[in-house]
């Protein structure tokens, strides 16, 4: 399965260098006097882009539409007429600038037509590995040609994105959202791999095996369990801290206490603060689309104490520090900290840091040498 992911646009300038330092997208000033509503209706609308028929976003460029698909395996665009027909795109040409939110530096790419048998050509588009940018969120520029019959006159726009994900990362991704078996109700991972287990296009993840027909007999109502209890209201002076950190409304992009006091959002993998109650409805209905748009939260300082004698068993089965790959008594350990459940031995206090901030690379790095680290109490 891949996952497509595509947005919206705006503009972009000619002639992108693989070197070159082009000009950075105009950002508009957020003003501090209460939004105006019609145009708070206006942006909640633009955040909810049209989807094409390939899983993308349709965007409008003259009397065109244009469909942008960004894959974990590269970049693809559709272009439809007035009527919505597809266009021939054979004699079309393009280049895309990926950059990334908050960092200085473009990566350019050529897009070209992907022929079919019969000399036509229903999309552009350029292979390149997006799986190192999961989860990241920045913007793609776009400059296409051939698209009408004045090749003089580019079509330009830009999309903003979010890394796709691989299949593999979905289910881990799933898994981690999900976090408990709705049947035991036993933390997933807990009793070795978690069991999927489907029903038309929904899937829930089970501990063990002996949980699988109990999910299949009763799949709605495991998978009720399973919904997040939303609830919104009015923040509250204990928020302003984060309501500071988030600044902007995900779904109106808007400033957060420009339509009066902020409202807050929990029930979901972390608190959301939304510029009015009108945005709550298109939050619930997408969560993960402006979740993704959320800035991180500040990482705390992760909890390192030395092993003991009841931690034996499992030092024995791990050995080496995952960041280091120093023995885990090599420098005065081993010591154990936990992240995302799990505990995790190191070889010194310092390596908590490194696994703190990219827990899934060191955690895969584990299960590939055939450790698994046990669930922390």
């Amino acid at each position: 399965m891949i996952m497509r992911l595509a947005v919206a646009t705006a503009l972009v300038t000619l002639g992108i260098t693989t070197n070159a330092s082009a000009q950075q997208p105009t950002m508009q000033q957020h003003s501090s006097t209460p939004a105006d509503p019609a145009k708070h209706a206006m942006a909640e609308h633009a955040a909810s882009p049209e989807q094409g028929p390939h899983g993308g976003t349709l965007t409008a460029a003259g009397d065109m539409k244009i469909e942008t698909a960004v894959e974990p395996g590269g970049i693809r665009l559709y272009a439809f007429d007035s009527a919505g027909q597809p266009l021939d795109l054979r004699n079309a040409r393009g280049v895309a600038s990926l950059q990334l939110k908050g960092a200085a530096k473009r990566y350019r790419y050529d897009l070209y037509p992907e022929v079919r048998k019969d000399q036509s050509a229903e999309s552009l588009a350029v292979s390149v590995d997006l799986s190192r940018i999961t989860g990241q969120a920045g913007e793609l520029t776009f400059q296409l040609v051939g698209l009408t019959g004045d090749r003089r006159r580019p079509t330009t726009f830009s999309t903003e994105f979010v890394g796709p994900l691989t299949e593999a990362q979905q289910t881990a991704a799933a898994i981690a959202k999900q976090k408990v078996c709705p049947v035991s109700g036993q933390p997933l991972g807990s009793m070795g791999d978690p069991i999927a287990v489907t029903q038309g296009d929904q899937t829930l993840y089970v501990c063990c095996a002996g949980c699988v027909q109990k999910a299949k007999a009763n799949f709605a109502t495991y998978l009720k369990k399973l919904e997040p209890q939303i609830v919104a209201a009015p923040a509250t002076a204990a928020d302003n801290e984060a309501i500071k950190l988030q600044k902007t409304c995900p779904v109106a992009n808007q400033p957060l206490g420009s339509m009066g006091t902020p409202i807050k959002v929990t029930g979901l993998e972390r608190d959301v603060y939304l510029c009015c109650q009108g945005c709550v409805n298109s939050l619930k209905s997408a969560p993960d689309k402006y979740l993704a748009k959320l800035p991180p939260l500040p990482v705390a300082k992760p909890t390192v104490v030395k092993a003991t004698a009841a931690d034996a068993t499992y030092v024995a089965a791990q050995k080496l520090c995952p960041v280091m790959d120093e023995s885990l008594d090599a420098m005065g350990g081993p010591y154990k900290t936990v992240v995302e459940g799990q505990v995790v031995y190191l070889c010194c206090p310092g390596c908590a840091k490194m696994l703190a901030a990219d827990p899934d690379k060191y955690l895969a790095k584990l299960k590939e040498q055939g450790v698994t680290p046990p669930v922390a109490e």
